[in-house]
């Protein structure tokens, strides 16, 4: 596809290259991926919730049919790896440091949650594992288990680590607790909430899995690690891996990526399956592949959300917010993933004044351990909650004080004349028009034609409710990125960056970047991610960066690929480099007809050598800001608790969209997750410590029916901060649709006394509310 007479190929709606391959079956998934001669791995998990280990019994299991090792975390300490680590550093209000348990990736002494790996089985077929891991006799002394935020911060009970007390980890603080006082003792008035924020299990189309070698081509112990995985960032995988779990030069570490299922921030982090078949791998001396099963991912794979706030939002006599304060409990779960205390944390203090002008913020945040499985990053990874307290207590406080919903938002709107504009959290806002975004959003819902939808609603014995959010997310912190270009012999590019797609459509976004920066065809340019052996650097794909940061890497390295063209293109031509203009893919001598294609220089034998292929690595560029506005309408039957959603419309400022298309999808998805969580999903313990919705038989997700048609629309206002002009925009759905779907349940219940409702609002917890009302 070429995009000649001028046309753009950024702002195109190009399918996803690789939507044709995967929709054959031509997938290439970890599972996919087999090596000659490989054994299997089998996790034998801990059934308890807490206890102290006793004994392991492995006689047994070694004489199975098939088994080569059986693997303890006494095995793996003695070989001397680090533990799982912990890569975020947020410390406590006192400047003491975060508390970080060491996490050995087979448990040591304690077992810790449902579901923490016990022991490892290596045997020459999957069922050979899994009937010498049964033969496995484990006694565990069982103690008692915490497995509530609210259990955790009780005096006196139970520990998951007894040399901490309070099960606290870190007790944070940001922003002015003193100017939050002062505000809120003189406002007029104040609105308070307590919210609940719901443990999701993350569920990606595709389980994770994970295939390990070791090369020991060059005679000695020093061979080469190479692990197969799913994962967003190839890059710092082999970093963490090299660094802190294998204590190997990196060079000794090779991470490859092939398609993922999905992620949504679980498959970011390093997981003690990977640490047992790298070491299984390195002492056989043969490949060890190692699948997860769905039963098992419900407790291996980290969880996403789990705290409980306390808010509050101060008001002035003219409605003008004066402050905004957030005191949190945050589940980390038995121990710390790689991201886990930021989310509740510095992510939710940079997000929390979101488009709105309030000049003060104070939050603080416990983070305590519990006996149930790590909280990891999902979608969105502290952007939501933010986003969901302040949208929540702002339609609680136009209620409270009698004012129209819509006009207190927009009286404390920050204006776009006000750009730059520093939040109270620090945030240098570049741009934005939100007064904008507000009405064109109300103009799509037909928010004044309401009133009649409503109307048609009750005569059908139903209620109907409007819910509104307006959102801000801080997004894409900084790092380094990559960018590279080669030709290849056969007429097509190699585009390599240091991100990872799992769904986003990086293949097309990124060649329709580099198609209009060098003049290529689109369908020549061929995108390479996924082998660390092929990166200089890389942040790998999350917090809504790929965009902003790969982008900015396209342009670096096309910049790099112009001069050295100019160059090759002054030799051929006999001219000097200062006369070589470049243009839509051609070169030329100024003044003349003379000239040479990118293409055909690329196909000249110094072409062919490589001398106009290139690879940068940049810093990239600062946060972005996209922001957005969602109203959601529904309907809710009195009678059953059952809630329909009607209306669903979003309009957002990405910024400069490259495609939009692929947008949408961002958006629709995002949403879709969002709803999931507003209405449905939940991750419910015991009280021992046994997951309770731990098979999709008892975990509700949205299903496409229960989806309303999404109506999505932008209104652009580039940032200054990167040069594509991008916001990010992969998890900002999620942002806005709790508050949106939230609020609009609570307008439907209204009629009832019904304030507020936690998340999720099931049809049995709709049910009960409506119905203990007396109404």
């Amino acid at each position: 596809m070429d995009f000649a007479n001028g046309t753009q190929a950024v702002g195109q709606p190009l399918p996803r290259t690789e939507d044709s391959r995967l929709l054959r079956g031509e997938g290439r998934y970890t599972d996919d991926i087999n090596l000659p001669g490989q054994a299997h791995a089998y996790i034998l998990r801990s059934a308890h919730a807490h206890g102290i280990i006793r004994h392991i019994e492995l006689d047994a299991a070694l004489t199975r049919p098939g088994v080569l090792a059986v693997y303890t975390g006494a095995d793996l300490r003695a070989a001397g790896y680090g533990t799982l680590p912990c890569n975020v550093t947020p410390k406590s209000h006192d400047g003491s440091p975060l508390l970080m348990p060491e996490n050995p990736a087979l448990a040591i002494d304690r077992v810790r949650y449902r579901g923490h790996p016990v022991a490892a089985v290596i045997a020459e077929t999957v069922a050979q594992a899994r009937d010498a891991a049964e033969a496995i006799g484990v006694d565990i002394e069982e103690l008692p288990a915490v497995d509530t935020i609210e259990a955790a911060a009780l005096d006196h009970g139970p520990l998951v680590w007894p040399d901490i007390p309070g099960n606290q980890c870190l007790d944070f603080h940001a922003g002015d607790h003193a100017a939050a006082e002062a505000a809120f003792a003189k406002a007029t008035h104040v609105t308070r909430l307590r919210l609940f924020n719901n443990r999701l299990v993350i569920a990606p189309m595709e389980p994770r899995a994970a295939l390990a070698s070791y090369d020991i081509s060059n005679g000695d112990r020093d061979g080469r690690f190479t692990l197969h995985i799913g994962c967003q960032g190839t890059f710092a995988a082999k970093n963490t891996l090299a660094k802190k779990v294998l204590k190997v030069p990196m060079e000794q570490v090779r991470v490859r990526t092939f398609d993922v299922g999905g992620s949504f921030g679980m498959k970011s982090s390093i997981y003690p399956e990977y640490v047992v078949i790298l070491h299984g791998a390195r002492e056989l001396g043969r490949p060890i592949k190692w699948c997860d099963e769905r039963s098992d991912s419900f407790v291996s794979d980290q969880h996403g959300r789990d705290s409980v706030v306390e808010a509050a939002l101060a008001l002035d006599e003219a409605g003008n917010f004066l402050a905004i304060r957030a005191d949190s409990l945050a589940n980390m779960g038995a121990f710390l993933s790689t991201v886990g205390p930021n989310m509740q944390t510095n992510n939710i203090f940079k997000n929390m004044p979101g488009v709105y002008k309030t000049p003060v913020i104070a939050v603080s945040t416990k983070c305590l351990f519990t006996n149930t499985t790590p909280i990891g990053a999902y979608r969105g990874a502290g952007r939501p909650e933010a986003n969901y307290y302040m949208e929540r207590l702002v339609d609680l406080a136009a209620r409270e004080t009698g004012r129209d919903p819509i006009e207190l938002r927009r009286l404390n709107l920050v204006l776009g004349a006000a750009m730059p504009y520093t939040s109270a959290s620090g945030q240098a806002y570049d741009s934005g028009d939100f007064p904008a975004v507000l009405d064109k959003c109300l103009a799509l819902a037909d928010w004044h034609g309401f009133t009649a939808r409503q109307a048609a609603s009750r005569a059908k014995g139903m209620l109907r409710g409007r819910g509104i959010s307006a959102y801000l997310e801080a997004t894409a912190p900084a790092g380094k990125e990559m960018g590279g270009v080669r030709f290849e012999d056969d007429g097509t590019i190699s585009l390599t960056t240091g991100t990872q797609n799992y769904g986003q459509g990086h293949a097309s976004a990124f060649a329709q970047v580099l198609s209009d920066q060098l003049g290529l065809p689109f369908d020549d340019i061929r995108l390479r991610q996924g082998d660390s052996d092929e990166l200089l650097a890389g942040g790998g794909t999350g917090g809504s960066r790929s965009i902003m940061a790969s982008g900015a890497a396209i342009l670096s390295v096309s910049a790099e690929v112009k001069k050295k063209a100019r160059h090759l293109a002054a030799d051929k031509l006999e001219t000097a480099v200062e006369d070589i203009q470049f243009d839509a893919g051609q070169l030329r001598v100024a003044g003349t007809d003379r000239g040479i294609s990118l293409m055909e220089l690329a196909q000249s034998p110094e072409g062919r050598a490589g001398a106009l292929d290139a690879a940068q690595v940049i810093d990239t560029p600062p946060s972005s800001y996209p922001n957005g506005v969602h109203v959601c309408e529904l309907e809710i039957d009195p009678e059953t608790g059952a809630t329909r959603l009607d209306r669903y419309i979003v309009v957002d400022d990405f910024g400069t969209i490259v495609n939009p298309m692929l947008v949408a999808g961002q958006v629709h998805g995002a949403v879709t997750q969002g709803i999931g969580q507003a209405l449905m999903e939940h991750a419910i313990y015991d009280g021992q410590g046994q997951l309770l919705s731990g098979s999709f038989m008892d975990y509700a997700m949205p299903r496409a029916d229960q989806i309303p048609t999404i109506v999505f629309d932008d209104h652009p206002v580039p940032t200054t901060t990167n040069p594509l002009g991008v916001k990010g925009c992969g998890e900002a759905g999620t942002s806005g649709a709790l508050p949106a779907v939230m609020n609009a349940v609570v307008d439907a219940l209204s009629e009832f006394g019904i304030l507020h409702m936690d998340m999720p609002a099931t049809p049995e917890k709709i049910w009960r509310a409506i119905n203990n009302t007396g109404n």
